[in-house]
C-alpha cells in the first residue's frame, strides 16, 4: 500500500470517529431491502514483481512490476437481509508494466484494467454508529485498450481471481454515510512478451484501498 494510501486511510479514520460521535441521532440501521450507492475515491496497488523467464525457463534477472493508479470508483450493495448483502464494484484502471532488473528499469506495457468484484459482506452489527463489515467474493480481470511499449509485444491473459474485504460505515444523516474499504484480490496472469520469447507468470495480487461516501435508496 502506498503511503499516500495510508495517510489518506488514517485520515479517514479520524473522520469516521468524528462523524461517529456527530451522528448519535442520525443512525438508521441496516435493514432488509436497503440498496445502497457507495461513490468511492480508490488506489489499486499491485503487489506484483515476479522474475521474467526465456520460453526455455532459464532466468534472466528481470522481474515484472505494475504500477498503481488512482481512480473512482462505485459500489452498489443490496441487502437481502439486515446482517448480510451483496455488493458490486466496477471502475477501470491504467497501470504500467515494466521489466526491471540490475541495469534494466524499462516500460514494456500500458493497459487499462476492468476488475469488478462480486462480493457476500456480513455486517454483524446493523444498527451501530460504526458499522463494520467483512466480505469474501470473485473477481474478473478484463485487459483492454493496451498499448506495446519500447518495441516489445506483451500479451496479458484475461481471468479470474478472488477476492477479501473489510469496510466500514459511519452515518452522516438517514440517507448519507461515510464508507471506508479494503480488499485483497488474487489474481495471476500469464505474461507472454515477443511472441513467447520471453514470458512471465505475473500475480498481480492488488490491495484495493477506497474511502468514499454512500447513500442509502
Amino acid at each position: 500500500m502506498t503511503i499516500a494510501t495510508r495517510l489518506a486511510l488514517t485520515c479517514v479514520a479520524s473522520l469516521l470517529a468524528v462523524s461517529a460521535a456527530q451522528a448519535q441521532e442520525a443512525v438508521k440501521p441496516k435493514a432488509k431491502g436497503d440498496l445502497v450507492l457507495n461513490v468511492r475515491v480508490t488506489d489499486v496497488a499491485p503487489d506484483a514483481g515476479n522474475s521474467i523467464v526465456t520460453a526455455a525457463g532459464a532466468a534472466t534477472g528481470l522481474r515484472a512490476e505494475v504500477s498503481d493508479d488512482i481512480k473512482p470508483t462505485i459500489g452498489l450493495s443490496y441487502f437481502f437481509s439486515d446482517k448480510f448483502a451483496v455488493e458490486v464494484i466496477a471502475t477501470t484502471t491504467q497501470h504500467t508494466v515494466k521489466a526491471v532488473g540490475g541495469a534494466t528499469n524499462v516500460e514494456v506495457h500500458k493497459t487499462w484494467v476492468v476488475p469488478p468484484v462480486v462480493s457476500l459482506q456480513y455486517h454483524p452489527f446493523p444498527a451501530a454508529k460504526f458499522s463494520p463489515y467483512v466480505g469474501a467474493g470473485l473477481n474478473y480481470m478484463l485487459f483492454h485498450s493496451s498499448k506495446d511499449k519500447n518495441g516489445f509485444k506483451v500479451k496479458l491473459d484475461d481471468g479470474f481471481g478472488y477476492a477479501l474485504q473489510v469496510g466500514a460505515d459511519v452515518p452522516l444523516n438517514a440517507r448519507y454515510n461515510l464508507n471506508i474499504d479494503v480488499k485483497k484480490v488474487w489474481f495471476e496472469t500469464d505474461a507472454s512478451i515477443n511472441g513467447g520469447a520471453l514470458k512471465s507468470k505475473v500475480k498481480l495480487d492488488p490491495i484495493v484501498a477506497s474511502v468514499g461516501v454512500g447513500y442509502r435508496f
